[in-house]
């Protein structure tokens, strides 16, 4: 039997992951989606807009009652040292 050698090296790292808060950051952005048919809000980061957006489909579709909240949210990850 020869001698025995590693084929690969594990390594593991720690990594943080936290809300991109930089002020360079690109802002939060907001939407509404309807469950019944599928369409959604122009977006935007204001919530009001596609709050607004939801009760002018409801009012033009009575029976729409379920929506989804689509919300973009930047993130940042780096390994901690």
């Amino acid at each position: 039997m020869g001698t025995v050698t590693p084929r690969s090296v594990l390594r593991y790292e720690t990594w943080t992951l936290q809300p991109d808060r930089e002020p360079d950051a690109e802002p939060v952005q907001y939407a509404m989606q309807c469950a019944v048919d599928g369409e959604t809000s122009p977006t935007s980061e204001d919530f009001a807009e596609p709050q607004n957006w939801l009760l002018r489909h409801c009012g033009q579709n009575p029976s729409h009652h379920t929506y989804r909240e689509i919300i973009t949210r930047r993130w940042r990850a780096w390994r901690q040292m």
